[in-house]
């Protein structure tokens, strides 16, 4: 009677410090993997980036910003809200300068800045969308195939790439750039400038993919996938390529940061867009010399640039975090009251029991007393044993 009593006495006793500890360790660990649990990839990393406040805010706002000039000054033959045209001179108000009847002011022949700047985002658009589409997939083309097939077929697209690298890309985009303004004119000439700078921007891409690709095709499902009979062009679209997406869509995005900048460069040379269309590059061009004089002339472009540059590398940076599984978003509060109740329970941060001082402690299946071996008590792999 007595041993059945003890018995039930002690199934009800309260769970001990080490019981307590390993639960807090099992706890953690399922909380760590709970986040992908039964959920794809792209579900994962669609999670990540939505939780990364800046990447979202930046995404926005360059919707917004595209949003704006796509509506303003209409694309092709469907109109914009906004009554002026980027060519279209005016009679002087308020001096030229921002008021009611032109947001952004005027320029020294009367044209609307708005609807100046509203084109010069447009055209960049157009240009940045040509110079990473083309770039992204030249940079892919070619980095995948020197990385799987390797051999003669790897040197010799590297030696073409490194010679690619060492040639002055601003140089050799505003000779190539110039050269194709004197064939083509209006918005093809904006295609063109496009199409010439993406042709020349892949090689940074491609190294980043080769190495990729180089790392991916040892890989165990790689080979499974070889014994089974699959063809090489299968094995890169369906096994490596979904595997090396991350770094593409990575690079990608910051490229057209780059993009932004490089057209911004060659447009303020007078390489890129001429006038009467305009980018923003080009636009300040034409007013740097009105920079102490009226300098909103030089502002309002020049703002447009920052921010999209800006939110163009938040957006890539959201996304390096969101596809690396080694990241993991940092929760002040909830960091705090883990560590609020770990302290409650008499456990560490990583919820090991902490022994009191006397005490001894498992390590490693080994009994060691508070102190002893020349670590502390709360060391990995210890618990406390009463």
């Amino acid at each position: 009677m007595s041993t059945n009593e003890n018995k039930t006495s002690g199934s009800t006793k309260a769970p001990t410090t080490e019981t307590t500890a390993l639960r807090s360790v099992e706890t953690n660990v399922d909380n760590r993997n709970q986040e992908s649990a039964g959920k794809t990839q792209g579900q994962i990393v669609r999670k990540r980036f939505v939780q990364n406040t800046g990447a979202i805010i930046s995404l926005a706002i360059i919707v917004f910003i595209f949003l704006l000039a796509m509506t303003a000054m209409g694309v092709g033959p469907i109109p914009g809200w906004w009554k002026y045209d980027h060519t279209e001179m005016q009679q002087m108000v308020n001096g030229g300068a921002p008021s009611g009847e032109h947001w952004f002011g005027q320029d020294a022949t009367g044209r609307d800045l708005f609807a100046m700047t509203m084109r010069g985002v447009q055209n960049t658009f157009l240009v940045v969308i040509l110079i990473s589409g083309i770039a992204g997939f030249l940079g892919v083309l070619f980095g995948g195939l020197a990385g799987y097939f390797r051999g003669w077929v790897e040197t010799i697209i590297m030696r073409f790439t490194d010679i690619i690298i060492i040639i002055p890309l601003m140089l050799l985009t505003a000779v190539l750039g110039k050269i194709a303004g004197n064939y083509f004119h209006g918005t093809w000439s904006i295609i063109a400038l496009g199409v010439v700078v993406g042709l020349l921007f892949w090689s940074s891409l491609a190294r980043l993919v080769r190495a990729e690709f180089l790392t991916l095709r040892e890989r165990e499902f790689v080979d499974a996938a070889r014994l089974a009979g699959a063809s090489d062009m299968r094995i890169i679209f369906k096994h490596i390529l979904p595997n090396a997406i991350g770094v593409v869509t990575v690079n990608v995005s910051l490229m057209m940061s780059s993009a932004i900048l490089t057209e911004t460069a060659l447009s303020y040379l007078g390489f890129g867009v001429k006038a009467p269309d305009w980018s923003l590059g080009s636009l300040i061009s034409a007013n740097q010399t009105a920079f102490s004089t009226r300098p909103w002339l030089f502002w309002f472009p020049g703002l447009f640039i920052l921010v999209l540059s800006l939110c163009v590398n938040f957006v890539g940076d959201g996304l390096r975090d969101a596809f690396d599984p080694r990241q993991k978003k940092f929760n002040p509060r909830k960091a705090k009251e883990r560590t609020a109740h770990s302290a409650e329970n008499g456990l560490s941060i990583e919820g090991l029991a902490v022994a009191a001082p006397g005490e001894a402690t498992v390590k490693r299946g080994k009994v060691v007393e508070d102190g002893e071996d020349g670590q502390a008590p709360w060391a990995d792999n210890t618990v406390t044993k009463r």
